[in-house]
């Protein structure tokens, strides 16, 4: 089992990280919150925790180190408009205020894995206000929980935790259902998009292990409550902050744990699948460090994964898990931070690749444009010039990114005439772009979806779908164009 999830609880009440909450709990949105977080070290852990939801918060944290620990919290949660943080021991930074990290970077660096919880309580140490989560859980039509946020001591580091406590039985929940619910709640529409795009992969990571359709998937864990919070608290905490998301290579622990179709290998089948494409490393432990909802969180935010990012780190905060770890802190750290400037980083992300050629006919630079296109390059180009002596001539350029510059500069070389090739190193920024597929009156055609801190997401239809949907039924391409974009909802 993992740091305190099972997943014969519902999600992240067991699985992983750092054990998304064993939950008890119950709800009263009332819209204010008192928060009382008492940690005492001594080597086992007792977890006591209510809220009551009413909107002002009062909070006392104590702390006592003897070698072992019991953890006491209570929130509650009351909504009179205003709001009191009464702390004895710890100290916080200044609250960040909404696209603090339009720019910046947003780091989480999962030493220890990652669960649902762990991450809405880095978020809350780093600066993001509790209110914000508040605020998107209670645009929810859920009900018999509460919520916790409390402090604990891992290894020295004090890190802030958040429970979700579950008060008797939860409906079983489809993914359709729980779809069909982000979108209809009236949250904020950057909030709804990017969870209902974590649960769409946490649900065809399920789908894909249990061989059924999507709409069909039952999330008896998953589904639970406290799962639906930790992916509408973390969804409405980054889309708070609109920093770009990098995470670290995640450490996969081993052995066994007990679910609700019986036992099952670690990593769980259904978070090796929602980590496709994402980089991971094994570890000599028998735990599960990255539970289902953490591997969806992550795998859907970050724009990247590297060991450290190269940025300057001006913020940290510790989200704690519930579980000791024998060999490492049960801790995420998320750092925001501002990356280097073109001349600060050193090096380059991409190349630009350029040559001049007079003597060259359009249809062989077309073949080239297609062929740099295919080796590699993420953009090619000609650009009409003129040469010494009035000559006619193109400069055929392309946008590599840097490992596969050597590539696309050989193509260059042997797909057109020049004998020399410029390199311009250049750092690009990138709004995050997904692809999705809508139907039509015409079929179904692929759109891409450009989103990320920089204003309204751009939509554009895959032009070679619609052209193909325009002969089919013989009809104007642009017809197509704006039947895709009128199904498209984001």
């Amino acid at each position: 089992m993992a740091h305190g999830d099972s997943h014969d609880l519902p999600p992240d009440e067991g699985h992983g990280q750092g054990g998304e909450g064993a939950g008890h709990g119950h709800a009263h949105a009332h819209g204010h919150t008192h928060e009382h977080g008492h940690s005492h070290d001594h080597g086992h852990t007792h977890e006591h925790a209510h809220t009551h939801e009413h909107a002002h918060t009062h909070e006392h944290g104590h702390t006592h180190e003897h070698g072992h620990t019991h953890e006491h919290a209570h929130t509650h949660t009351h909504s009179h408009g205003h709001a009191r943080d009464h702390e004895h021991v710890t100290t916080r930074m200044p609250l960040l205020e909404q696209g603090a990290g339009a720019g910046k970077i947003l780091f989480f660096d999962t030493f220890s894995g990652i669960a649902g919880d762990m991450t809405i309580s880095a978020l809350l140490d780093l600066g993001v206000p509790l209110l914000v989560i508040e605020r998107a859980v209670a645009a929810l039509p859920i009900e018999g929980f509460h919520l916790h946020r409390g402090h604990a001591h891992r290894s020295g580091i004090v890190a802030t935790s958040f429970d979700v406590h579950v008060e008797g039985k939860q409906p079983e929940r489809t993914y359709g259902e729980i779809d069909a619910m982000l979108a209809a709640a009236p949250l904020e529409p950057a909030i709804a998009t990017l969870a209902r795009r974590i649960f769409r992969r946490l649900g065809e990571a399920e789908s894909a292990v249990h061989r059924m359709p999507l709409e069909s998937v039952h999330f008896h864990e998953v589904g639970a409550v406290d799962a639906i919070v930790d992916i509408v608290g973390a969804a409405a905490a980054i889309a708070y902050l609109g920093a770009e998301v990098v995470g670290s290579p995640l450490p996969m622990g081993r052995g066994f744990v007990r679910a609700q179709h019986g036992i099952l290998p670690l990593p769980p089948p259904a978070v090796v699948t929602c980590l496709r494409g994402v980089p991971t490393y094994g570890v000599n432990l028998d735990a599960e460090l990255v539970t289902p909802t953490g591997a969806a969180i992550i795998a859907t935010v970050a724009t990247r994964f590297e060991r450290w990012p190269t940025f300057a780190p001006e913020r940290v905060g510790f989200g704690a898990g519930q579980r000791e770890l024998p060999d490492r802190p049960n801790l995420l750290r998320v750092v925001l931070g501002s990356p280097p400037t073109v001349e600060e980083s050193g090096s380059a992300s991409h190349v630009v690749l350029e040559a001049n050629v007079d003597d060259m006919t359009g249809e062989i630079a077309g073949h080239a444009i297609e062929a740099l296109l295919a080796v590699g390059a993420v953009d090619a180009w000609a650009t009409p010039i003129t040469m010494k002596k009035g000559r006619p001539a193109l400069t055929i350029s392309a946008l590599a990114p840097a490992p596969q510059a050597d590539a696309v500069a050989t193509t260059l070389l042997t797909e057109t005439t020049t004998i020399g090739v410029r390199r311009v190193p250049v750092n690009r920024t990138e709004r995050p772009r997904r692809s999705i597929t809508v139907e039509t009156v015409y079929g179904a055609i692929r759109v891409k979806v450009s989103e990320g801190p920089f204003g309204p997401p751009q939509v554009k239809p895959e032009f070679d779908d619609c052209a193909a949907a325009a002969r089919t039924h013989g009809v104007p391409v642009r017809e197509v164009v704006s039947a895709a974009l009128a199904a498209t909802r984001i």
